[in-house]
Formats: C-alpha cells, structure tokens, sequence
C-alpha cells in the first residue's frame, strides 16, 4: 500500500505561490525565529538581570505554555472574523510584547512579556498554516512543506539573529523581532485578501473533541514526548554549551540549516521509501541515541550532537505535521488545534524540568530523561500503529477533494 502521507508529490510546485503565501510565509519564518531567538543570549539575559538558568529557562516555560492554552482560542477566534484577521491580531501582539520584553528591567517582567508574545504567536502560526494550505498551489503537500520551510528558516535564522544583536546587547534581538514583525503585519495587510469564513463557527471544545479521535490523540501523545526531548535540546543545551551569543548563534544555526533541509528535502524521499510510520519511529530512536551521547560527551561532541540533532527534528516535524492534518477525520484546523494544545505542554515543560533535574541530580541527568521521552514517542508510535494508519487512504482522498475545492474557490 503506498503511504498515505507521502508528501513528495507536492514538492515540484512549492516554488509557484500566490503572493498571498509567501506573504504568510514569510511572516511565518519570523515566527519562527522568535523561538529560538533567546537560545545563544540566555546566559547573558540572566548575567544582565541577575537570574538563575531555572529563572531564565521559565523565558520558553511561559511562552509554551500560554501557546499551548491559546490552541483552544485560535479555531474559535478565526472561525468568527476569518484568517486574515487572526493573522493580523496575532501579528499585532507579538510587535507589541516582543517590543516591550526589550523594556524589561526583571526576569518576571520578561517572563510575562514572553507570554504575551506566546498569545500572539499561537493565533497566528495556527491560523498561518491553515491560510497556507487553502491558498497554496499544489495542494496540501506542497503547502505543508512550505511550512515546514519556514519553520526550519526561521528555527536557524532565529538564533543567528539573537546572536548578531544580542552581542551588543540582550534587549536587541526582541526589538528586532518587533521590528521584523512589524514588516510581516504591512505584508499581509497588503497581500492577503480575506479568506473565506468557515461555515460552522468553532467551539473551544472541538479541538478537545476531536482528541477522542484514536489516530489524532495517539499522533498528539507521540509528539508530546517528542517535543519534551526537542525543547530539551533547544532550551536547556545553551547552558551546557556555555559558549559566546557569537558561538552558540552559529551552533544553533547550523542546528537549525540541517532541520530545514530534512524537514523539507530530505524527509519526504524518506517517507516514499520506507513510509512515513518507520520514518518516524527510527528518527525518534536516533534522536534518542543522539542526545544521549550529547549529554555525556566532552564539549566539542556536545556540539556536533546539537547540530546533528536538527536533522532528526527536521525529520520529525515533518512526519508529524502530516500525521496530525491527515489522520482525524476532523477539520484541518480543529485537528491541528487539537493535536498543538497536546504538544506545546511538553514545549513548556521541558525548559521548566530540565534545569530542575540537573539541580536534583547532574548535569548528564536531564539528557536521559530526554532520551527516554524520545523512545516513549517511538513506542507510542508501534504501539498505535493501526490507529495512525486507519481509514488513511479514505482520509487522504477526503482531503484531496478539499484541495481541489479550495483552489477552484480560490
């Protein structure tokens, strides 16, 4: 049987978009860089405000978290006064609290701050990918790779950026980011027509409903264990690293070069050959055995497993992404909202419990928990494996006739 979420077949057109994509796009890979945009400053943001790496770490605790809650708001928001303006709204937030995280004079003010930028960050990058797949040429599989470009541009841009102005200073990068998004608003005030309204309004309750899905809910847990080792990797490693905002940006860049190039290159041809449920299950063990050796290698081995570990994640997101917009038999929204209110949690958890164990135990301690969460991911994966694959082909076709529908309509 060929694999229901091959997503080679799009990858010819993913270069012939509406301005309107690439506008969101482009906003989207600024998103993006406000992820990692903290990574190479952190140890200067707690050096300049006199906080403990546990303080600094609670920087993504509160941003994921709040994101993960705004998950249930994102369908119930754009259902009612469309993708346009959720985008915008969401773009309008994240100017003004990435601006004001540059105002900061404490760790509670930029925590708080940061959370606010979470809120702002949830409505758009959950409205982005729905406005991308309903404009998209190509269809679905060739509007998720777009997106998944984005994120792997703006995951290695991000600490780039963080590192290039937090040199000078800790406050740039955030008013850099406010600057840049402020571009993004202009772009998609200027490109993005309207989208049409869907004709049943969201609850917040559906992405919960649509969680009793058995692929959906197996697709969420397998990613939340996942993303606890991701955003180990991403929060907790700078501290270990211990090197420059110069460094560590370019550690983290080219982390971030190699999940784009897998998500979007590299994943797909993985996906046709071997199918996209042992794609997954074997890079969740890699990556397992990646940090691992991360955690208790010398220095420069420590390095080289960060960066390889961005293939591993390119390759997940990839999967992933896929699995949660093509498994439930819910709307593409509600399903993603769903599956992203599971994931984020881990996404807050893990910069939270990460420096707390290394407190408890040792350094070495945190990156076999990570290790751990990654082949609980993979064991979710065998286990559920009929429920992932479910009524696939049946889903598949569903969604391509959306496809199709979406862009006569468009």
């Amino acid at each position: 049987m060929d694999d229901p979420f091959d997503a080679g077949a799009g990858a010819g057109s993913i270069l012939r978009q509406p301005k309107a994509v690439w506008a969101t796009a482009g906003a989207s890979v600024v998103a993006f860089m406000g992820i990692g945009l903290v990574d190479p400053i952190l140890p200067s943001i707690a050096k300049g405000l006199d906080a403990t790496t546990s303080q600094v770490s609670l920087l993504f605790t509160s941003y994921f978290l709040i994101t993960a809650v705004a998950m249930l708001v994102t369908g119930f928001v754009s259902s009612r006064i469309g993708g346009r303006k959720t985008l915008l709204l969401g773009l309008a937030l994240v100017v003004v609290f990435a601006g004001l995280a540059g105002t900061s004079n404490s760790v509670a003010e930029l925590v708080g701050f940061r959370a606010g930028w979470g809120l702002g960050n949830a409505l758009f990058v959950s409205t982005a990918l729905a406005v991308i797949v309903g404009a998209a040429a190509g269809g679905s599989s060739a509007a998720i790779l777009l997106y998944e470009s984005a994120l792997g541009l703006g995951m290695a841009c991000g600490p780039l950026l963080g590192a290039l102005l937090g040199d000078a200073s800790w406050r740039y990068p955030f008013f850099g980011t406010a600057f840049l998004m402020a571009i993004g608003f202009l772009c998609i005030t200027a490109f993005l027509k309207e989208q049409p309204k869907p004709t049943t309004k969201t609850s917040l309750l559906d992405p919960i409903r649509a969680l009793g899905h058995g692929g959906l809910a197996s697709a969420a847990a397998s990613s939340f264990f996942y993303n606890y080792t991701f955003f180990t990797v991403l929060a907790f490693t700078p501290f270990v690293l211990d090197m420059t905002p110069y460094k560590s940006g370019a550690v983290f860049f080219a982390w971030g070069v190699l999940l784009a190039v897998f998500s979007v290159f590299v994943a797909p041809r993985l996906q046709e050959r071997f199918g996209s449920l042992k794609v997954l299950g074997g890079s969740l063990v890699l990556l397992a055995a990646d940090v691992l050796v991360l955690g208790y290698g010398d220095h420069t081995t420590a390095v080289v497993c960060t960066i390889l570990s961005g293939a591993f994640i390119g390759v997940n997101n990839t999967v992933y992404t896929e699995l949660a917009l093509g498994v439930s038999d819910a709307p593409r929204p509600v399903a993603s909202a769903g599956y992203n209110f599971v994931r984020w949690f881990a996404a807050a958890a893990a910069p939270f419990f990460a420096p707390k164990i290394e407190e408890w135990s040792d350094i070495h301690i945190p990156f076999v928990v990570a290790a751990v969460t990654a082949l609980l991911g993979a064991v979710v994966v065998v286990v559920r494996r009929k429920a992932l694959t479910h009524d696939a082909e049946v889903l598949e076709t569903r969604h391509a006739v959306e496809d199709s529908v979406t862009v006569f309509a468009n």
